[in-house]
């Protein structure tokens, strides 16, 4: 789930495979609405994470890019920085 709260983009919830499809949507219409040229999404109340929320996170940044505007992760779970890794593109994401 995604609310805007103080300019900030707050995800919650589990991010899966179930929800992710939905995830990216919600995510690409915030940065659709907002004016800032950086996006900041906080993952702090995120409760459990599988694979699909690096593509989600890729997803994001796409569509920043698309938007003329950039994306930064802020307290990243630490099952999502391990499968990050796993995968060998922690460097790639966009961290505070």
């Amino acid at each position: 789930m995604i609310c805007i709260t103080d300019g900030r983009i707050e995800v919650s919830g589990p991010v899966t495979v179930a929800g992710a499809a939905t995830l990216l949507a919600d995510g690409e219409a915030a940065l659709s609405a907002g004016k800032l040229p950086v996006a900041e999404f906080d993952l702090a109340s995120v409760t459990s994470v599988d694979s699909s929320l690096l593509a989600v996170v890729f997803g994001w940044m796409r569509a920043a890019k698309l938007n003329g505007k950039s994306i930064r992760l802020t307290n990243l779970p630490p099952s999502f920085v391990s499968l990050a890794a796993v995968y060998d593109v922690a460097d790639l994401l966009p961290q505070h």
